[in-house]
């Protein structure tokens, strides 16, 4: 009886202790691992949080990124547009030149060395592409025809003649259009450059292919001269 009963409490024992062990480690797990899981969570929501920010910054720094080139790419835009106004006068003085150039010849034949320089800088000027290209061109052929409109102030009987003064007339027309038309191109370029040159752009610009463009300026003597009416005699 005896020993029945010692088979049957000691088995009760056994029983408890195994509970009270699995119950301290329960406890041990609950007391001494939530520091450890909470040091875990902290770092993966500082992992999270940090990589978000990253986004955000990059995504930011994108969208403003877009935002000047997108400004820069109108700004350039504008700039040739209104230098489409200019090609249109200037293509209309290229038509007269030769005219022009001939009816001198008439009365000038041994001036052959400034009519030349007319005739060669013309044809520059109608072969040049971009646009700061045909502003040099166009510079030179300006500079060339105020050589010319200085010889033919030495030839009475070439100023008198009807054709060589209808042509001083629509060059004169063209060249006050001109003006107008320069004077529009030069403030889009000046905003252009104004674009490109302002902080923050200015970090970017030189990135995606934007420098500051030259203005369409003829110079002041050049301009005295060119805004001078041509003296017409009966």
């Amino acid at each position: 009886m005896k020993n029945i009963q010692k088979r049957t409490i000691f088995p009760n024992l056994a029983a408890q202790a195994s509970r009270n062990n699995t119950i301290f480690t329960y406890l041990c797990q609950e007391l001494c691992i939530p520091d450890a899981r909470k040091n875990n969570t902290k770092h993966i929501f500082i992992i999270m949080a940090t990589s978000t920010i990253i986004i955000i910054v990059i995504a930011v720094l994108v969208f403003w990124g877009i935002g000047i080139y997108n400004n820069l790419v109108t700004l350039r835009n504008n700039r040739e547009n209104a230098f489409a106004n200019i090609d249109v006068q200037l293509k209309m003085r290229h038509d007269i030149i030769p005219q022009l150039v001939a009816t001198v010849k008439g009365y000038a034949q041994h001036e052959s060395g400034t009519l030349d320089k007319v005739t060669a800088a013309r044809t520059n000027a109608m072969n040049a592409t971009s646009i700061n290209d045909k502003i040099s061109a166009e510079n030179e052929l300006t500079r060339a025809m105020l050589n010319l409109r200085a010889v033919a102030e030495a030839y009475p009987d070439l100023k008198a003649n009807q054709n060589f003064m209808q042509l001083q007339t629509e060059i004169s027309d063209i060249e006050n259009k001109l003006a107008a038309t320069r004077r529009y191109f030069n403030s889009a370029t000046k905003e252009l450059n104004n674009g490109v040159e302002k902080f923050p752009a200015v970090l970017l610009a030189g990135m995606f292919g934007f420098h500051k463009e030259p203005l369409f300026d003829v110079g002041e003597a050049e301009r005295v001269v060119l805004d001078k009416a041509p003296e017409i005699k009966f």
